[in-house]
C-alpha cells in the first residue's frame, strides 16, 4: 500500500479527538514534566508556519517525556486581553469579546491540526472572569503589601494607541505595538514597585538554565550601577542637591552641574531668579522637543539657571545648567559634569563652560592634546590620574575602590547602588483589560474590593473606543463606575483604568495544573508537584517584558507564602524566527502579513501533509537560529516519509533472524536520536533518520519486528500520524502502549569502520563493517550494496584490502 498522507492524517486526527494521547494523570506519584509554550495572542491573522516552529519544538519534548513514562503537563491557552486584541477588534469594527472568541476558535483549530500533545482540558483564557478574578486577587495582594501605588507622573503616551506605556514597551522612542513616537503625558497611573526586587531579579539569573543572551538582556535592563552620591548646597539657598556618579574616578575634574528640564526641584531652584519664567519655558520646550525627537541628540540643548553649587570637593562655585541630556528618572536627575565624558565635553564646548583635566592617557603626544582640551579622554580604567594628591600618577581603574573610600571618608559622598530599572507603569487607559479592583471613596480614600466580590467584571458596552483624554472609556459608564464603599457604605467610584496585557500572562503557568479551581488561584500541592516549569519555549522578543514581569510576580507570591519556589522557569529555550523573501521589500525578512511573505499552514498541509510540515519546520536549521523558508524543502520531507513508510511496512523488510549489523544500526539510531534531541539538535536527529534509512535500503538490511517497532516509536515525535499508522497496521499497537526505546550499550561499541566499495576502481558506495566480520561476509554484503553497478556483468577479480576497501573488477 502506498503512502497516502491525506487519509492517514485524517484518520488519526479523528482518533485523537475521540481519545486524546496525553491527558495529565491525577496521581502525583510519577515523575513529572511540565513543558510550556508561550501562549499566543489570538490575533485576526491566525498562525503562520513561523509560529509552528516553537509549537512543534515543544511537542517533540513533550512526546519523548511522555513515552519515557513521565506525567506530562503540556497545556495551551490564550493571552486575549490587551492592546493587540482591542486594536484588532477596532480594525474589524466589532466588539473585542466577539473578535477574540472568533480568533481563538481559528487558532485552536490550527493548533489541533498540528497534532501536538496539548491537554485541552487544561485550556485557559485570560479574558474569562473565572481566570481574571485571580489576576485581580494577585493585584490586591500586591496592594496590601505596599507594592502598588497611585501616582500622577509623566508617562510614555502613545498618541495612536491612546494609552500609557511602561518603559519596557517603548522601543527606540516608539510604541512597541505600533511604532508611533511616544510622547510624555502626565496622568494618573497605578504603578508596581518592581524596583524593590531589582537586586533579586538580577542575582537569581545566575542560577537559571537560560540562554546567556537573554540573561544579559535582563541584566542590562535592570542596569545595576555601584557609584557615589555627592551632596552640595546651592549658593544663597536652603536647597541641597544630590548627584549620582557611576564613574567617579575623575571626580576632581567636575566643573559644572546639569539638571533635567522636567526635574521636580527645578521650580524651587529657580525661585527668585530674575528670568525664571523664560527659563522654565525653555525647559518645557526642551521636554517637548525631546519627546518628539525634534533635535539632534549629538547637539544637546541647555540654558544657564544663574545658580551655583558650592562644591566641597573643589571648594568652588559650579554653575548649574539645564540640559536636554539629563533625565529626571535616571540617577537623581542631576549630574556633575567634567572634561572626561563626551556628552559633558560637547555641552561645555558649545556653551563655553570652563573645563579642567585630571585624567590623561599614557601616550605623551595624546596627553598634550587632552591637556589642551582638543580631545575628550574618557578611559576610567587605564587613564592616569593627576588629582587628588593621594592618587596622583596612579592608574584610575586600579584605585577605584580606594577613591570611593576616600570620598566617603572626606565627607564628599556616600555609597549608592542605582538601577536602570524603573517601577512598572501598570494601568492602561483602555477598555479591553482586567478592571483594577479598587474603589475611590471621598471619606475612606482608596479601598480594595473585598475578595468575596471578585471578580470585578468588565462591563459589556457598545462604545469601547479609547478617549485620548487620559481617561479610560470605563469612566463614562456611570452605572458601573458608581458604587458603594466597602468600609463606610457611602457613595464611591470604581477605579476606571484597566490592567496591561501582561497582567494575565505573568502567572498563567500557575493556573494550568488546575484551571477550573474555584476557591483559590492554585493549590499548593499542585505548585509543589508541577512547578517550576521544566521547559519553556518561546521567542526572544519576550526576554524583558514577559519574562521579567513573570519572575517579579513569582517572587512576590513566594514572599507572601503562596509559593515554595521563587523562579518560574527552570529551562528557557528561544527558537529562532522563520524568515522569508518579501516581494514588497525585495528582502529576506521575518514572516509578517504586512510584508506579504506569510506562508499559510493550511495550504502546506493540503499539498504535503502535517507530518511533512512538522519535519521541515524542524529540519530547516538549528532551532535556536533564524532560518529561511524554502518551499522546495517540503517535497524532500514528503519523499522521506513515503520511503520510510514503504520500507517499514514492506513485508520483505521483516525477518525473524536479524543480523548483527542490523541490530547495531537500530541501537545506533536510538542513541543518536535521543542524544541529539537531549542536546537540542532535533534537526540533526532528523538527519540521523535519513542516514539510517539510506543505509538500510542501500545495504538491504532486514529487521526484526521488535526493531522496526522501535523505529516507528522514534519517528512518532516528529511525524506522529505516519508513526501511528505504522504501529497500527504492522504491529497492531497504539502509542498508548509504547515506550521510548533505550539503546543497548553492548551494540554501541565502536569496533567498526566504513568500508569503501569500488567497481573498476571507482567509488560506488560504502558499508559499515564490524571487526568480527570475516572477508567472505564483507564481500557478500558489498556485492548486495552495489547490484545495479554489476548487473549483467562478469566479476573478473575481487580485491579485498582489510579495514579499507573492496574493489570488484568487472567486464
Amino acid at each position: 500500500m502506498k503512502y497516502n498522507f491525506k487519509s492517514i492524517e485524517h484518520f488519526w486526527q479523528n482518533e485523537w479527538k475521540k481519545s486524546p494521547l496525553a491527558q495529565v494523570e491525577n496521581s502525583q506519584e510519577k515523575a513529572k514534566y511540565y513543558c510550556l509554550d508561550m501562549f499566543p495572542y489570538p490575533s485576526g491573522s491566525g498562525l503562520h508556519v513561523g509560529h509552528w516552529r516553537g509549537y512543534v519544538l515543544s511537542d517533540i519534548y513533550a512526546r519523548i517525556k511522555w513515552l519515557q513514562g513521565y506525567n506530562v503537563l503540556h497545556p495551551m491557552g490564550w493571552d486575549a486581553f490587551g492592546l493587540p486584541a482591542e486594536n484588532d477588534a477596532i480594525k474589524k469594527g466589532i466588539h473585542p469579546a466577539i473578535s477574540t472568541k472568533n480568533n481563538i476558535a481559528h487558532f485552536k483549530k490550527q493548533l489541533q491540526e498540528l497534532a501536538a500533545l496539548y491537554d485541552w482540558s487544561k485550556e485557559i483564557n485570560t479574558t474569562d472572569p473565572d481566570y481574571y478574578k485571580w489576576t485581580q486577587w494577585i493585584f490586591l495582594k500586591m496592594y496590601e503589601k505596599g507594592l502598588a501605588y497611585q501616582a500622577f507622573i509623566p508617562i510614555n503616551w502613545c498618541p495612536s494607541c491612546l494609552t500609557g506605556l511602561a518603559n519596557e514597551e517603548v522601543v527606540n522612542n516608539g510604541c512597541e505595538r505600533c511604532g508611533t513616537t511616544v510622547e510624555l503625558k502626565k496622568i494618573r497611573q497605578w504603578v508596581l514597585k518592581i524596583t524593590d526586587y531589582a537586586e533579586r531579579l538580577l542575582n537569581d539569573l545566575d542560577d537559571l538554565q537560560w540562554p546567556e543572551k537573554v540573561k544579559l538582556m535582563q541584566k542590562n535592563w535592570i542596569g545595576k550601577s555601584e557609584g557615589l552620591i555627592f551632596s552640595a548646597p546651592v549658593e544663597n539657598s536652603t536647597l541641597v542637591l544630590e548627584t549620582f556618579s557611576a564613574h567617579f574616578e575623575a571626580f576632581c575634574a567636575d566643573s559644572f552641574v546639569v539638571i533635567a528640564p522636567d526635574h521636580h526641584l527645578l521650580p524651587a531652584l529657580l525661585e527668585s531668579v530674575k528670568d525664571r519664567d523664560d527659563i522654565m519655558r525653555f525647559a518645557a520646550d526642551i521636554v517637548t522637543k525631546r519627546s518628539l525627537k525634534e533635535f539632534n541628540t549629538q547637539d544637546p540643548l541647555g540654558i544657564f539657571t544663574t545658580r551655583y553649587l558650592l562644591d566641597p570637593v573643589s571648594k568652588s562655585r559650579l554653575p548649574i545648567w539645564i540640559a536636554s541630556f539629563a533625565l529626571a528618572d535616571y540617577g537623581t536627575g542631576i549630574v556633575k559634569c567634567s572634561a572626561h565624558d563626551e556628552r559633558d565635553f560637547a555641552f561645555a564646548k558649545k556653551y563655553n563652560i570652563p573645563l579642567k583635566v585630571v585624567l590623561v592617557p599614557q601616550d605623551k603626544v595624546l596627553r598634550q592634546k587632552v591637556a589642551n582640551l582638543e580631545y575628550c579622554f574618557t578611559d576610567m580604567q587605564n587613564g592616569i590620574l593627576l588629582a587628588p594628591t593621594p592618587f596622583a600618577n596612579k592608574v584610575a581603574g586600579s584605585v577605584r575602590s580606594e577613591i570611593m573610600n576616600y570620598c566617603i571618608e572626606q565627607g564628599f559622598a556616600k555609597k549608592k547602588i542605582a538601577y536602570r530599572l524603573r517601577d512598572w507603569i501598570f494601568s492602561r487607559q483602555r477598555y479591553w483589560g482586567e478592571p483594577i479592583p479598587l474603589i475611590h471613596c471621598n471619606k475612606c480614600g482608596i479601598v480594595p474590593v473585598p475578595e468575596a466580590e471578585l471578580p470585578v467584571k468588565l462591563p459589556d458596552v457598545k462604545n469601547y473606543q479609547p478617549t485620548g483624554t487620559g481617561e479610560s472609556p470605563l469612566a463614562a459608564i456611570t452605572e458601573w463606575v458608581n458604587t458603594h464603599c466597602p468600609r463606610c457604605n457611602g457613595s464611591a467610584q470604581r477605579e476606571t483604568n484597566t490592567m496591561p496585557q501582561w497582567a494575565g500572562s505573568c502567572w498563567y503557568f500557575l493556573r494550568y495544573p488546575n484551571p477550573r479551581l474555584k476557591s483559590e488561584p492554585f493549590l499548593k500541592k499542585d505548585m509543589n508537584y508541577w512547578l517550576p516549569v521544566d521547559l519553556y519555549i518561546g521567542g526572544v522578543e519576550h526576554a524583558i517584558l514577559h519574562l521579567l514581569y513573570a519572575r517579579f510576580y513569582v517572587k512576590v507570591l513566594y514572599d507572601l507564602g503562596y509559593l515554595s519556589f521563587n523562579e518560574p522557569f527552570k529551562h528557557l529555550f528561544n527558537q529562532g524566527m522563520v524568515l522569508k523573501y518579501s516581494e514588497k521589500s525585495g528582502l529576506v525578512e521575518k514572516m509578517s502579513k504586512s510584508k506579504g511573505n506569510v506562508v499559510n499552514p493550511e495550504e502546506i498541509i493540503s499539498e504535503f501533509g502535517i507530518d511533512a510540515l512538522r519535519l521541515y519546520i524542524i529540519f530547516m536549521g538549528p532551532p535556536e537560529l533564524d532560518s529561511v523558508w524554502q518551499d522546495g524543502g517540503l517535497e524532500g520531507m514528503r519523499r522521506f516519509l513515503s520511503r520510510m513508510h514503504d520500507f517499514v511496512t514492506h513485508e520483505t523488510t521483516l525477518t525473524s533472524d536479524e543480523s548483527l549489523i542490523a541490530t547495531r544500526s537500530i541501537n545506533r539510531l536510538i542513541y543518536e536520536i535521543t542524544d541529539r534531541i537531549n542536546r537540542f539538535k532535533p534537526n540533526t536527529a532528523i538527519a540521523s533518520f535519513m542516514e539510517w534509512l539510506n543505509k538500510a535500503v542501500e545495504e538491504k538490511l532486514l529487521f526484526s519486528k521488535q526493531s522496526l517497532e522501535k523505529v516507528a516509536i522514534l519517528l512518532s515525535v516528529f511525524a506522529p500520524h505516519l508513526a501511528s499508522h505504522i504501529l497500527k497496521t504492522v504491529f497492531q499497537k497504539t502509542l498508548h502502549e509504547c515506550e521510548w526505546p533505550k539503546a543497548q550499550n553492548e551494540f554501541l561499541v565502536q569496533d567498526s569502520y566504513s568500508c569503501i566499495i569500488q567497481v573498476n576502481g571507482k567509488l560506488r558506495g560504502t558499508i559499515q563493517v564490524f571487526n568480527t566480520e570475516n572477508e567472505n561476509e564483507i564481500i557478500e554484503r558489498a556485492l548486495k550494496s552495489i547490484t545495479k553497478w554489476i548487473d549483467n556483468k562478469t566479476i573478473l577479480k575481487t580485491i579485498f584490502v582489510k579495514n579499507k576497501l573492496v574493489n570488484f573488477v568487472v567486464k
